[in-house]
This record gives C-alpha cells, sequence and structure tokens, in this order.
C-alpha cells in the first residue's frame, strides 16, 4: 500500500485524495488553511458554479490555454461523470442559463459538505492548519542500485520543521487568486524549486479598467444582453454577449471577465472595447426604431425621448456622447446626428488601460508548465512521484464551470496515478 500526500485541500485536492483512495493507498490531505475548499465556499458568488452541463466540443473551445493538454483528462473524468458524482454524494444539482450548473440549494457548502463526506467514507486523512514549505527529493536508484539522474519525491517539510514521507506527492495549492483564501502561489515556489519552468502568472478573469471617466457615473449599473467587441487596432481579440456591470474603475460582469482573458499580454498595446446595447436589431431595424421613437416624441427634448430605449441612469451618458444638444427638440435633429447615435448605440466605446489586481481575479494565468507535466497522469517528466494539478497549472478557461472542471478533471487524473 502506497502513501500519498496531497498538498492543497480545494476542488482539485479533494478530487485527488478521493480518486488516490481507490486504489487502496493511505491519503492525507495537508491544508493550510483551517477547514476544506475555502476558495470553492466563495465561487459562483457562494453558489459553486461547479461545472458546465455543455458537450465535450464546447468543453475544450472554452478552454484559452493549452486545451489539448487536456485531452486525457476530460475524457477521463468528464462533467457528465462529476455530476453523476456530486449528486451520488447527496448534493442535487440544476442546470442554469449557458450549461452552468449549480447545487439545487445555491449554497456552495453542501458542494464542500459532499466532497468531505466522500474522503472520510474514503478514510482519507485531513491535516487542518498545517503549511508545507519543502517538497524533499532524492536521485532514483536503477536496478544495479546505481543513482539514476532523474530525481523522486520521498516527502514533504512542514512549517515546524517536522517531515512527512510519501511515496507519491499531488501539488493543488492553486494559484494567487483570492490570496485571502491560502492562494498565495506556494506550488509555484515547490515547483521551481524542483526544477519546473513556470509561465509568466498573471490575474485572470478579472475586471478591467478604462480610461472614460463616465463609467463612474453609472457605477452599479448592470447592462444584459449586451453583445461586445474588444479589438487591438482593427484586429478583433474577442466577441461575445451576455452581462457586463460599470464599476468606479471601468468594467466587469461575466461578459468583461471573459474578454479579460484576450486582453492578458497585450497591456502595452491600444485595445479597445465596443458594447453594443441594442444585438437583437441590425442597423436598418435599429434606424427604424429610432424613427418611431423619434415621431412618437417630437415635440420633446432629446434628452427626454430616450426612456424607451435606455435604462434612466444611461440617458445622460448617452447624450452626452452623442454630440447632440440635450434640449435640442427631437424633430430638429438631422439624419447625419441621427445615424451619429445609432453608431454610437452598435458600437458604444470604451479604452481599455489594465486590469483589478489579483485580490479581484477569479482565477490565475500562468503557472506550471504544462510541457513538464505528463498529460496522461499529471505526473512531473522530472520529479518521479511527483504530480500537479487545478490551477497552479499553466490552464485556464472562460467563466462559466469550465476552470472547476479542469480543477477537478485534473484531480481526479493525478489520482488515478
Amino acid at each position: 500500500m502506497g502513501n500519498v500526500i496531497i498538498i492543497g485541500g480545494g476542488a482539485a485536492g479533494m478530487m485527488a485524495a478521493i480518486s488516490a483512495s481507490a486504489s487502496g493507498d493511505k491519503v492525507t490531505i495537508v491544508e493550510k488553511n483551517e477547514k476544506l475548499g475555502k476558495k470553492l465556499f466563495i465561487t459562483g458568488k457562494g453558489r459553486c458554479n461547479v461545472t458546465n452541463a455543455a458537450d465535450m466540443d464546447t468543453l475544450f473551445k472554452n478552454v484559452c490555454t493549452n486545451s489539448k493538454f487536456l485531452y486525457s483528462a476530460f475524457y477521463t473524468f468528464d462533467n457528465h461523470m462529476l455530476m453523476d458524482f456530486i449528486e451520488g454524494a447527496g448534493c442535487r444539482l440544476k442546470v442554469e442559463r449557458g450549461g452552468r450548473v449549480f447545487p439545487v440549494s445555491d449554497h456552495s457548502s453542501d458542494i464542500i459538505a459532499a466532497f468531505a463526506g466522500e474522503l472520510k467514507k474514503r478514510n482519507v486523512t485531513v491535516r487542518l492548519k498545517t503549511e508545507v514549505t519543502e517538497i524533499i527529493t532524492e536521485r532514483e536508484e536503477n536496478g544495479s542500485g546505481i543513482k539514476d539522474k532523474k530525481l523522486k519525491c520521498v516527502g514533504v517539510k512542514l512549517s515546524d520543521g517536522r517531515v512527512m514521507e510519501c511515496d507519491k506527492c499531488i501539488v493543488c495549492t492553486g494559484g494567487l487568486s483570492y490570496p485571502s483564501t491560502g492562494s498565495t502561489g506556494d506550488g509555484y515556489k515547490f515547483a521551481e524549486k524542483t526544477g519546473h519552468r513556470i509561465v509568466k502568472t498573471k490575474a485572470g478573469l478579472v475586471p478591467l479598467e478604462t480610461k472614460e471617466s463616465w463609467c463612474r457615473e453609472l457605477m452599479g449599473l448592470s447592462l444584459k444582453n449586451v453583445s461586445l467587441r474588444m479589438v487591438n487596432g482593427k484586429k478583433e481579440l474577442y466577441s461575445g454577449f451576455g452581462e457586463m456591470l460599470f464599476t468606479h474603475f471601468g468594467v466587469s460582469g461575466p461578459l468583461i471577465l471573459s474578454a479579460s482573458s484576450f486582453y492578458s499580454g497585450r497591456e502595452n498595446d491600444n485595445v479597445s472595447l465596443y458594447i453594443d446595447l441594442k444585438p437583437a436589431l441590425d442597423k436598418e431595424q435599429l434606424d427604424r426604431r429610432l424613427l418611431r421613437d423619434f415621431d412618437d416624441n417630437k415635440n420633446k427634448s432629446f434628452k427626454n425621448s430616450l426612456s424607451g430605449l435606455f435604462p434612466s441612469r444611461l440617458i445622460p451618458v448617452m447624450t452626452e456622447l452623442s454630440g447632440i444638444e440635450p434640449d435640442k427638440k427631437v424633430n430638429e435633429i438631422s439624419k447625419e446626428e441621427r445615424k451619429g447615435f445609432l453608431e454610437l448605440i452598435k458600437g458604444l466605446p470604451l479604452t481599455i488601460t489594465g486590469t483589478r489586481s489579483f485580490d479581484e481575479a477569479i482565477i490565475t494565468r500562468g503557472g506550471v508548465s504544462v510541457k513538464d507535466i505528463d498529460p496522461h497522469t499529471m505526473e512531473s517528466k522530472l520529479v518521479s512521484g511527483l504530480y500537479f494539478a487545478g490551477e497552479v497549472l499553466d490552464l485556464d478557461a472562460l467563466t462559466g464551470g469550465f476552470n472547476l472542471q479542469i480543477a477537478w478533471s485534473t484531480g481526479y487524473l493525478a489520482g488515478r496515478g
């Protein structure tokens, strides 16, 4: 019987422990927090978007970085296998708009409780408030007793100086997002110290800061069913449809968070956003709508004729950006002014100046290079018996439960290895 240590008791760590226990190994989770699943607890605004019910093609399309690396992980333990597992553990699930999967109760604590129950059932030892500071390795010996060049993992060192011996160690420490939950980059240090390459880390699925100060006036205003284009010069980087939110620094919300994945690495470029406030109407249809609205309000001032088009808080901003005199009578607006206003509605412009910090990021982009990891087992190619799973790896996806599926799938594969 082997001795497996898993560093980190989040999504990947708990799944790795459950998977590893199936082989009869002695499994121990070492977690520096006072409870399991601390980051899982706050995901999906406390509701926990555990996965997405999409088909396999859609799963892969929503992975932004190194999707091919996930082939074995996704096919070994896919989203429907995960859903069956969670429901079998006593937590009922539901599928919402966009395939997002949540617990029926809308409480992330029920997901964590289901996993905790399964860990107990499988006799997995959980050591809370226990911090690993180092992974211990030694040179492997070949059949003749001569030490080989390759390293093997033989244990972990704790912050109190004690050593825990193991045959295998799985690093599931997460990334750098939400550092208050314990995600402080420990896994990168372990990986680097054992010779692994680290792809530069950046905040991912993160709100965007904009140059335009009028966003501050709209702080808290949410727009649903809008479409968005992100462009760098003439090159389109991203387009999407959904919900967004104005903030005191710029923009946020699901649509913006997904767009942020395509902004990464372009901080020195001139990147702009264009928001289509009426995506259901093409320009001809919108022009007919404007003509109809203007005709119905022909004796009103321009600023008082827009209540049918926009939320009330957006009207002063749209009026100012249009360049049309606010008190101008609607029947005096020229065709050129109307056409210019139409273009503004179909492409409200914003200039991106940067992203928010890791404190506000949902995930980390970058991490342990997948070139150093065997995609069929999640084992290091450099250190035998050492595995990596979840956000610590250079893998990331768009919003909608896809990042958690990466954690579940890679954790399961690492545990099985």
